[in-house]
């Protein structure tokens, strides 16, 4: 997937968050990529607690919106005294930004788009601001030079807002104690099948998701040190060309590590780039050989040297997990999750066993970074779990962050962008391979 990014200069980013009192934009809508269309705009935006919208034109003026209240397509009017207008201009560097309050302590914004009264954004479902001071009282040249069409419009959920919640939606016992029953738990597993010496887990999700960290993040803790032996870094296409499965060595007290994970191409949205779905199935049926190149315009053929013609049970793969960034699920385009679908289409078709792991917590929610400890009292954690784009139970989605390694991590001072782990039991993950197993 290609990544989609902020037009916001270090600059006008300073002058916002400035304006924000807030340090944590994390981009929500892009109009020039999901378009400039209010549905669309309410499918990315809804029940996303404190917004911004930026708009820009070609006149250098960087203008938009501040709400601390939901948007959810009630069609009413939404009071928020927090609520204002702002405007700044690249040309004019010096000047403090302007921010303008509803003169109306009963409005702030009307719930049906982004309508402010005095600007109403994606006017027309169209590239352009409709601009009449009514409500909100200010110079149309100053506000944005009397150039209403636009060059962009985003929309950013300013971070943090909400502060905490007061009881966490999940209870987890972060101590020493908890995290050595809980190494022994994943230690002792063993597959009910005897064929079977290793669960095969295979990591499936778009370039730059954090599979390949991932691995490596898990590898460290079974290890007692940090390893980076799977390739990892950022880059517009996958760094992983390979089929890949690695087995994690047993280390710092560990006698037995009974799972195996398996990396691939990441996911892309065009033609005959990234994983290819063929592949996939053959993937999951166990017919390619560890280290094939992986070829996007070419799935494998049965009379390739790297096609497996008779796999067995231990050679398929008996779990998948897709590998979402978690500031990136609200961003992901409709071309993506219809890319999804067709490979959990496939997943379920072969009966095998499909979880969802969030990553990069700490990234999306300034709360989380600030104490790991803090990613089930997050509001922003939360929603991003509940919005579950898969259709899947909530017990199968994990997040990057959770119990029961987590502070296995923490102890080895591995970055938390690489940590990970389960909702839910981790029992009920290894029952899950059994099931898998036996099917």
């Amino acid at each position: 997937m290609s990544t989609i990014t902020s037009s916001l200069t270090k600059w006008q980013r300073k002058k916002l968050c400035s304006l924000l009192s807030h340090d944590r934009l994390s981009l929500l809508f892009k109009a020039s990529v999901h378009g400039y269309n209010v549905n669309t705009f309410h499918q990315k935006c809804n029940k996303q607690g404190p917004t911004v919208i930026v708009a820009y034109n070609k006149s250098g003026y960087v203008f938009g919106a501040f709400t601390s209240k939901d948007y959810g397509q009630t069609g009413q009017n939404v009071v928020d005294d927090k609520a204002f207008l702002f405007s700044f201009n690249d040309k004019e560097v010096k000047e403090d930004p302007l921010r303008v309050v509803s003169g109306n302590p009963q409005y702030a914004f009307t719930d049906n788009g982004p309508n402010f009264g005095s600007l109403v954004f994606l006017y027309n479902n169209t590239a352009t601001v409709n601009s009449n001071p009514t409500t909100y009282k200010f110079d149309p040249h100053k506000m944005h030079g009397n150039d209403l069409q636009l060059t962009e419009c985003e929309v950013y959920r300013v971070e943090d807002c909400e502060g905490r919640m007061e009881k966490p939606w999940r209870n987890v016992q972060w101590n020493s104690e908890r995290r050595n029953e809980l190494m022994s738990i994943i230690s002792g597993w063993k597959p009910s099948v005897s064929s079977v010496k290793q669960a095969r887990i295979l990591l499936v999700g778009p370039v730059g998701a954090g599979k390949s960290s991932f691995f490596n993040s898990i590898n460290s803790v079974f290890k007692g040190y940090v390893s980076t032996q799977a390739n990892t870094g950022t880059a517009g296409t996958s760094l992983t060309t390979q089929f890949r499965t690695y087995y994690i060595k047993s280390g710092s007290g560990v006698s037995h590590v009974p799972f195996a994970l398996c990396d691939s191409m990441g996911l892309e949205e065009g033609l005959n780039s990234g994983l290819d779905v063929d592949d996939f199935a053959s993937i999951l049926r166990g017919h390619i050989q560890d280290r094939y190149q992986l070829n996007p315009s070419m799935p494998i053929q049965p009379d390739s040297p790297h096609f497996h013609k008779c796999p067995g049970l231990k050679d398929k793969i008996h779990c998948v997990a897709y590998v979402i960034d978690t500031s990136k699920v609200k961003l992901l385009s409709d071309k993506m999750i219809e890319k999804f679908v067709v490979f959990r289409k496939k997943t379920n078709q072969l009966g095998i066993p499909l979880l969802v792991l969030l990553t990069k917590v700490d990234e999306a929610c300034p709360l989380v970074a600030e104490d790991l400890k803090n990613v089930y009292q997050s509001h922003y954690i939360n929603n991003m779990v509940q919005i579950n784009t898969f259709s899947l139970p909530t017990r199968h989605i994990w997040t990057l962050g959770q119990d029961p390694l987590a502070s296995l991590f923490n102890d080895l001072g591995i970055p938390l962008a690489s940590i990970f782990n389960v909702q839910g039991s981790p029992i009920d993950f290894y029952r899950t391979l059994n099931w898998s197993l036996r099917r």
